[in-house]
């Protein structure tokens, strides 16, 4: 075979220069036999002795030799070693104008040429690029999609081939390809074109490589891809076929339109048979399609119209079969049911409803099964959803009464910095303008040592915000001495001081107010703290500082009532704190200047 590889392209060398077609035939079917043969050491060989070059040539649109010559192409073009030394060649130029042939058999090798000359090549892409084929090929794709003759599919597959290698993992040629309008196009032929196996498989692919990209989601959604991929994946068995159909749903479901559009195809009740069908597999195809589905369904409802379709008032069958998944024996069924009543817990009605109909016993009952060595990812939905229920007022009393504080107390000694930061979320939720709660709790010496402790988590600001924020609530919500007293002794007034500090205005005023209290409950059990932290400085700042919001200004005032204590009373004289308060009279908010009135007569009758 090798000698007779060489004599061929030796034969081919001459005869590309005397141009005798049937020499040139009869050696093209050699080289295509030898390719077949052993295509990696044939194309070596071609490349040794220099053949590519002379191909252009015999690339001519009315030559006979021109599909064999480009199948050629395609062949060598196999090899990723190849793929640069064709563009080199010049073959990028002379394939593209043969996109304008109207041969059926030159358009389809030559389609295969280009897609394989693009396959992962940087310098491919760019050739084709430059010579204008990608809007060529989308402009036949275009014409052809309506025609279903068995051929005709062929080549729109060899098309659609070739634009995804083209653009494959390349943002800005997939922007092209987008800007062109191939989108419309290619949902088109999934639907005309859904029984050729290998065309559909195809055009599932281009979607997964361009739904990645936010600027096809507008695309898409005026299309119909939501009827079709549910169409699509209501005929398919194999696990294969539905994995990527998956794959293009995941990226396209991250936009609202197109979450409400697939909700309305009918995707949830393909998904919630998958789950049906899946739960008690043990194969690792039923386990993956499991937790696809359910992560997709979750997915879903983080849109607000979707979710509220899927929601019915609460009587919902799609709410209530996700709901059937919270007591689950199986972990992806129990973390998605966690999730899917988080993400329906978007608003104050549904919060209600949920809450009355007896959700938040199905999720303690959860939690009570993850306590020890539990499932982390269960453990944060868990708390996520018991987290967002708690926000209305009227679910408050109601959730404590039924134990949540007493449960979520149970993942204090927890290390997983997600769930710290929904346990601490849930438990100040809970508390918000509930007294004897945040009593209950603030006097609870472990959750205030814990809080301490995590308060210094520097590694997780969101875990230490939320401590900081724990801490001021359960002093502002209890407003008592014993609270106070608490948080004193477990070393927590330095870490509201800093938080005052805090870029965020809300967690500035949450401290301040706490502070405020924590003076005028204890003064004498904090003062030692309030030095140490100097408070007195900090007040000083936040009252100078003229990007004080006025809120942060009338609570630090508030805040500087030190009468009984002679060392801060002291700093506040050594500090000009008179002259601070007294330029706020002139403060426009006035809230701010009435305050500044009261503070300095305070202050210069204490002086």
């Amino acid at each position: 075979m090798a000698d007779n590889l060489s004599d061929a392209l030796k034969k081919l060398k001459l005869a590309s220069a005397d141009s005798t077609t049937d020499s040139v035939e009869s050696c093209l079917d050699c080289l295509l036999k030898a390719l077949a043969h052993n295509n990696a050491d044939a194309s070596e060989k071609f490349q040794e002795m220099g053949i590519l070059p002379l191909l252009p040539t015999l690339l001519a649109p009315q030559s006979s030799c021109t599909p064999k010559v480009a199948n050629i192409i395609a062949e060598v073009a196999k090899n990723e070693f190849m793929r640069s030394p064709c563009v080199e060649a010049g073959l990028i130029p002379p394939l593209v104008q043969l996109l304008h042939s109207k041969d059926h058999e030159v358009l389809l090798q030559t389609g295969r040429a280009l897609g394989n000359i693009c396959y992962d090549s940087h310098e491919g892409r760019s050739a084709v690029d430059l010579a204008g084929g990608a809007q060529i090929v989308a402009g036949h794709i275009k014409s052809l999609s309506q025609n279903t003759d068995p051929d005709n599919g062929k080549l729109l597959t060899v098309f659609c081939g070739m634009l995804m290698n083209y653009s494959n993992d390349n943002d800005s040629l997939q922007a092209q390809l987008i800007n062109m309008g191939v989108i419309p196009t290619l949902v088109k032929l999934l639907g005309l074109h859904s029984d050729n196996t290998a065309l559909t498989e195809m055009c599932l692919i281009a979607f997964g490589n361009l739904a990645e990209l936010e600027s096809s989601k507008e695309q898409f959604a005026s299309t119909n891809i939501a009827e079709e991929l549910v169409r699509l994946f209501q005929r398919q068995a194999e696990h294969e076929k539905k994995e990527m159909i998956f794959e293009v749903l995941a990226p396209l479901a991250e936009n609202d339109v197109i979450k409400l559009q697939l909700v309305e195809a009918g995707l949830v009740e393909c998904l919630l048979d998958v789950v049906v069908h899946t739960v008690d597999g043990v194969r690792e195809e039923d386990v993956a399609q499991l937790k696809t589905a359910s992560d997709l369904m979750v997915l879903l409802l983080l849109g607000d119209e979707s979710m509220q379709k899927l929601f019915e008032g609460g009587k919902g069958s799609v709410f209530q079969r996700v709901l059937s998944w919270v007591p689950s024996h199986n972990h992806q069924l129990q973390l998605a049911g966690a999730l899917a009543i988080a993400n329906f817990a978007r608003n104050d009605g549904n919060c209600i409803h949920m809450v009355e109909s007896g959700i938040v016993q199905k999720l303690l009952e959860l939690l009570d099964r993850h306590v020890d060595e539990g499932n982390v990812t269960v453990q944060h939905a868990a708390l996520s959803a018991l987290r967002n229920l708690a926000i209305p007022v009227v679910n408050k009393a109601k959730m404590l009464s039924a134990g949540v504080s007493d449960t979520v107390l149970k993942f204090l000694p927890s290390e997983m910095p997600p769930v710290q930061f929904k346990l601490l979320g849930t438990l100040r939720m809970l508390i918000d303008t509930q007294a004897d709660a945040a009593d209950q709790l603030g006097t609870n010496g472990k959750l205030v040592e814990r809080l301490v402790e995590w308060c210094e988590a520097k590694d997780h600001a969101g875990v230490m915000g939320e401590s900081n924020r724990l801490l001021s609530a359960l002093i502002r919500h209890s407003k008592s001495k014993d609270v106070v007293k608490t948080v004193i002794q477990g070393a927590g007034v330095k870490h509201l001081v800093v938080m005052a500090t805090s870029e965020h205005m809300i967690m500035q005023n949450e401290a301040l107010v706490a502070l405020g209290l924590i003076a005028g409950l204890d003064l004498v059990g904090a003062e030692k703290d309030f030095v140490g932290a100097g408070l007195v400085q900090v007040l000083h700042k936040l009252l100078s500082d003229e990007m004080s919001a006025p809120e942060v200004k009338y609570n630090s005032m508030i805040c500087a009532s030190f009468k009984d204590s002679s060392p801060l009373h002291k700093e506040v004289q050594g500090l000009a704190f008179i002259d601070v308060v007294s330029k706020l009279r002139s403060h426009e908010n006035k809230t701010v200047s009435h305050q500044a009135s009261l503070t300095e007569q305070r202050l210069t009758a204490q002086s």
